[in-house]
């Protein structure tokens, strides 16, 4: 089903912001699926014409790709985590743990947007979304090898591979508490091998 509610009037509001006009979307974008939020929608959400919103992003698929990467930088962004000179390990524990918060924090908008759309696979939304868990996970294995730590992409990969679990149980209903405690066993497992390793 294809989401086209009226929300709001019509017209370009004075003192337009491009980021807050991202942000509606990307909640819309998040609750609904990108296939399933029409362009009049995100008009009605942000509060624009079609014209001001083509002028503004060019099109639908561009606009997804911009809350992308609104979502990254801002829901868990990996500058709060992965800063130099920090414990690796106790700062990818952090990172887990702040993914099982913000995957139940709205219960309309459940679980990671950019996993969740990068199961979408070949589609043009999923390849965007692809694109940007890509370059979050060499952001990560990047960062692991700076820190001098062996097979950085494997862990890289594990971290990758649990914030997705994360994300699916959260939208299959999961709560905090539930989540938390996977992130947790994460960490540890991640501490447990830093030591091995010293």
């Amino acid at each position: 089903m294809t989401i086209n509610e009226n929300k709001r009037p019509r017209g370009r509001p004075r003192g337009f912001a491009l980021e807050a006009a991202v942000e509606a979307g990307q909640h819309l974008f998040h609750e609904h699926g990108y296939e399933n939020v029409s362009v009049a929608a995100l008009t009605e959400a942000i509060g624009i014409t079609p014209p001001s919103f083509y002028a503004a992003f060019g099109s639908k698929a561009a606009f997804f790709k911009e809350s992308l990467r609104l979502y990254s930088a801002t829901v868990v962004p990996l500058d709060r985590f992965l800063m130099p000179g920090a414990a690796p390990m106790a700062a990818l524990g952090d990172m887990l743990r702040a993914a099982a918060h913000a995957y139940t924090t709205s219960s309309q908008r459940r679980g990671c947007l950019i996993l969740e759309h990068a199961k979408a696979g070949i589609t043009d939304w999923g390849i965007a979304a692809k694109q940007i868990a890509g370059e979050n996970r060499s952001r990560v294995a990047e960062f692991l090898d700076d820190a001098g730590i062996k097979a950085p992409g494997r862990v890289a990969d594990y971290v990758a591979t649990t914030m997705l679990g994360l994300s699916a149980a959260a939208r299959e209903g999961w709560d905090e508490p539930r989540l938390l405690a996977v992130a947790n066993t994460a960490a540890e497992a991640l501490l447990c091998r830093s030591t091995l390793e010293e």
